[in-house]
């Protein structure tokens, strides 16, 4: 390679760009950190004196990580980031409505979204605020990019989730346990049991070989079904929000962008005509790398599965069309 090529190399840096100094996109800045995939991470918040506040908290544990330059940014910080993390939202009031809080989410992400085309950011966009499908929709529509640019962090963390509950049902290590959570990040995901391999053993041919469950096999699966549905619901009861295994989740997204390593994740984006669905934002199989979504893996779902992932699509459908009536 001739130093004429070298120089036009098109390099970039490794910035993320995370929108939200609340506890998820704190959270996932700690972890970020300590992965020591980004260069630079800004931390974008309406609220300057938070950013600030918890950018110098992390910032003093930089002697223990990789090095990365971190700081409290402002919207200028879109225009050369490599990833922009939009993890804001605001939270319910007493006596309102989920379709009020939904609208409210919905403007914000607008306001983001213009913020950001104005920047001629050529990030990719990565969506974590709830209901994560609907809001995943508004950015795209708001940014008028390519749909593969705009993705939502989706059921990357129910997936995980599944993962472990099985793990532990079959005593093996979750890394050797593959899983994925489809359609709708809430109560009408799909868990994807045609689709589960255990150290490459389809999931039917496991429960043969193991036979631990014997004729209870429907009512097990069921309730580790129940079980991934449900995690939410536990933790928010426990300690009123969730923000670690989200925070390990959007790692793993921005990691296989950043490094371009073409890593399938259950990331919500827009269909059309994947699954014999159209014109709905929501979680299957994604080839993820540098420039977002590669590719739609499109697998062959059991009809159960085919059902449950068009009620979760007509689910998701409606509260667009509630969202574009208000």
């Amino acid at each position: 390679m001739n130093q004429e090529s070298v120089n036009q190399s098109p390099w970039r840096s490794r910035k993320v760009t995370v929108v939200g100094a609340g506890a998820v996109g704190s959270t996932f800045i700690y972890a970020l950190m300590q992965a020591g995939t980004a260069d630079e991470i800004a931390l974008v918040d309406i609220n300057r004196d938070h950013a600030e506040g918890q950018v110098l908290d992390l910032a003093h544990g930089l002697p223990f990580t990789s090095p990365v330059q971190i700081k409290a940014g402002d919207s200028s910080d879109y225009s050369d980031a490599q990833v922009i993390v939009i993890t804001a939202g605001a939270k319910q009031k007493p006596g309102e409505s989920r379709l009020d809080l939904l609208k409210r989410n919905a403007q914000i992400m607008e306001g983001i979204m213009s913020d950001i085309v104005a920047q001629q950011s050529k990030a990719v966009v990565v969506v974590v605020s709830n209901p994560v499908d609907i809001l995943t929709r508004v950015a795209l529509n708001g940014s008028g990019w390519p749909r593969a640019r705009v993705i939502g962090s989706g059921t990357v963390l129910d997936s995980i989730r599944f993962r472990y509950l099985l793990s532990r049902h079959c005593g093996v290590n979750s890394q050797n346990v593959h899983s994925y959570i489809l359609g709708e990040h809430g109560d009408s995901e799909v868990a994807a049991w045609s689709m589960t391999h255990i150290g490459g053993v389809r999931m039917d041919d496991y429960c043969r070989i193991c036979a631990k469950c014997g004729d209870d096999l429907t009512r097990q699966r069921q309730e580790i079904t129940e079980g991934v549905r449900d995690s939410a619901y536990h933790i928010i009861n426990y300690k009123g929000a969730t923000w670690f295994a989200v925070g390990l989740a959007l790692v793993r997204i921005v990691q296989a962008i950043l490094r371009n390593e073409r890593s399938i994740l259950t990331v919500s984006t827009l269909l059309e005509g994947e699954y014999d669905l159209d014109d709905v934002c929501l979680s299957v199989p994604c080839v993820v790398g540098s420039e977002g979504i590669e590719k739609i893996v499109t697998a062959n779902l059991s009809e159960q599965e085919s059902q449950g992932l068009k009620r979760s699509a007509e689910i998701l459908k409606r509260s667009m069309s509630e969202l574009k009536e208000r």
